[in-house]
């Protein structure tokens, strides 16, 4: 009999071995993954301290003279940005194999108190606290650009996590499961990667202990019930768990597959509240209050009420700098008037955001036929293309401005950022679109709920085009 199988689906079948045979081999390489997350946590700390005990870079330093600029480069410039990429590729690949804090965290665990994790580590609110937490309070202190600032942040959460991971759990990453502070977006974004592992639980059922009598047991750190996973917010790709009961294998998949058909299956408005106040507000807030002409505005306002109200001493009253910026011999104070006028900036932006887009996707779910919380919630889902791939640009500003401090030209900058921010828009639209018609009552609905959509995408694009371009 002739072949009949088409040159696509060989290519589908040997891109599935090739990707289930790499989760294999990262299964029997976990010496190997080890041993670079060590490596990973000497560069971490050594770029975290060392920059600590050096004197504050002058206008005559670059990257290359400079550890603290490197520092600065390789965290905001290269790191950070880079990461969030990395989930849009490769979903959580990060977290399992690379990051120092998560790595630590399992560590510590092995002398835990092994004590069962409370119920309040567990709330469900801790991803959208902890991160408009630390992206406010980062403004505050400047962690963008000073050393001591990057120490209390990043250096504490670290401390946090290995502290959380001596009590609570034992061999496990408790406190990358539910408490660190860049875990709901970590969970967010990766649910576009085209790739996952995938679970089979027929084979899983059909799974019986062999007859010698071992017993096959895999540890899943950032404790993720193996058998009903079904997409890759919570799975750190660490690719131990490959090949276990014969019913886990790293598979690929649609870009589209996850937000689609998995996201809509429970209402979930912490991450709703992630994606609309935190990505879509705060972030973008956080970004543009330097440079923003609102802020003076507000700021000055401010200014004319405490004098008029005779307390114009809280004027130029300071703080320390771990409360508020300051750095008088680089002539970098932020003052408290400053401090409540950040506040402000970024909470109204946040505020304004929120309702504007909450606003938009209610009437896009009462349109595609009637009221839904769960049609709410799903709907949102479709917005966080254009929320990664804005702050994936919003970092990169940092990049952008170090290097072209140094000399370098980057006149390809602006055309990218604009391709990158078409794309985005068009990739939520699309996936917008996908989310409606699972939805809608009726093909006219259908439509008018996906043109609602389409508005809300080109608009969260103009929010961040705005960081950029002036309109």
């Amino acid at each position: 009999m002739a072949d009949c199988t088409t040159p696509s689906a060989t290519h589908r079948g040997g891109l599935k071995r090739t990707l289930s045979g790499l989760g294999d081999w990262m299964a029997r390489s976990r010496r190997l993954i080890t041993g670079v997350q060590w490596a990973v946590i000497v560069i971490y700390a050594v770029l975290i301290i060392v920059p600590t005990l050096l004197p504050l870079p002058t206008n005559v330093d670059h990257i290359w003279s400079h550890l603290t600029i490197f520092a600065q480069f390789v965290f905001w410039g290269i790191w950070w940005p880079g990461v969030i990429l990395s989930m849009i590729l490769f979903g959580r690949l990060w977290c399992g194999v690379l990051c120092p804090e998560g790595a630590l965290s399992e560590q510590a665990s092995a002398w835990s108190l092994g004590r069962a994790v409370p119920r309040w580590i567990t709330w469900k609110g801790w991803p959208f606290v902890g991160f408009l937490g630390t992206t406010v309070y980062g403004q505050m202190i400047s962690v963008y650009q000073y050393p001591a600032a990057v120490l209390v942040i990043l250096g504490g959460s670290t401390a946090a996590a290995i502290a959380v991971a001596l009590i609570w759990g034992r061999n496990k990453r408790v406190w990358c499961r539910h408490l660190c502070p860049v875990n709901g977006v970590f969970a967010l974004v990766s649910k576009l990667a085209p790739v996952h592992y995938r679970v089979d639980r027929d084979a899983w059922d059909r799974w019986r202990k062999p007859a010698d009598g071992r017993s096959s047991v895999v540890n899943c750190a950032p404790l993720v019930p193996l058998r009903t996973l079904d997409g890759n917010a919570q799975c750190h790709m660490c690719g131990r768990c490959s090949g276990f009961r014969d019913a886990i294998a790293l598979d690929h998949r649609p870009f589209s597959q996850e937000i689609v058909h998995v996201a809509g299956r429970e209402a979930k408005p912490w991450e709703t509240a992630l994606i609309l106040v935190g990505l879509l507000g705060v972030a973008a807030g956080a970004f543009r209050w330097t440079g923003s002409s609102l802020f003076i505005d507000l700021k000055m306002s401010f200014a004319e009420l405490l004098l008029s109200l005779g307390a114009d001493r809280l004027l130029d009253m300071v703080m320390p700098w771990w409360i508020l910026t300051n750095y008088p011999e680089n002539n970098d104070v932020m003052s408290v008037l400053d401090g409540v006028t950040l506040l402000a900036f970024i909470g109204a932006e946040a505020l304004l955001a929120g309702l504007v887009f909450a606003g938009g996707i209610a009437l896009a779910t009462r349109i595609a036929g009637g009221w839904s919380s769960v049609c709410f919630h799903h709907l949102t889902q479709g917005l966080i293309p254009i929320s990664a791939i804005g702050v994936i640009l919003g970092l990169s500003m940092t990049t952008v401005m170090l290097l072209r401090t140094n000399g370098l030209d980057l006149g390809f900058v602006d055309p990218l950022r604009a391709l990158l921010l078409v794309g985005a828009t068009l990739w939520s639209a699309w996936l917008s679109a996908r989310i409606v018609a699972l939805h809608a009552t009726s093909p006219s609905r259908r439509l008018l709920a996906t043109g609602m959509m389409a508005i809300l995408c080109v608009l969260a694009a103009v929010n961040w085009g705005t960081l950029f371009w002036s309109l």
